[in-house]
């Protein structure tokens, strides 16, 4: 038996992060980058995450959550969309760090935060890059995940 644990989750693919190439045609035109959801196996099961994917996967779903989207946890999720229409300065990007490390430090105990950090993205002034540096608590692996934030409001959040 392994001495670490093991997570598992389902694989929800996340527009302009993770969304491969469909194998049919988009719906109504759309591109691959705009498709999102469950991710099915090819056989029509749920694909599924494990280990250090799913605690990558399980950290996006946190950013990108905005607190009262889930019915049965409504203070679940990160207050980055608090930001949308605000200056992209010093400011706003500190906020961005505080709302980040507060709800990796409340909903995601299988992580250490080691950085946050945010600034002006360097191509597109209405967007804010967040970094967040984390280590798995279990393992010891080390991790990096990226969120774009449109302060704009022309368009939904970003990852890499």
């Amino acid at each position: 038996m392994s001495a670490t644990p093991s997570w598992r989750g389902v694989r929800f693919l996340i527009p302009g992060f993770d969304v491969p190439e469909p194998p049919f045609p988009a719906p109504d035109g759309a591109s691959p980058a705009e498709l999102g959801g469950l991710a099915l196996t090819p056989r029509g099961g749920l694909e599924t995450v494990s280990d250090r994917a799913a605690v990558r996967q399980a950290l996006l779903l946190l950013l990108l959550t905005r607190p009262g989207e889930r019915v049965l946890r409504p203070t679940y999720g990160c207050e980055l969309h608090r930001l949308l229409f605000w200056p992209n300065d010093d400011t706003t990007a500190g906020l961005a760090i505080h709302y980040v490390r507060q709800a990796v430090e409340r909903w995601e105990p299988r992580v250490d935060r080691l950085r946050v950090d945010a600034q002006r993205n360097q191509d597109d002034a209405s967007r804010l890059d967040v970094m967040l540096e984390y280590r798995v608590r279990s393992t010891g692996d080390e991790e990096r995940l990226s969120v774009q934030i449109d302060l704009g409001g022309a368009g939904g959040g970003g990852a890499g």
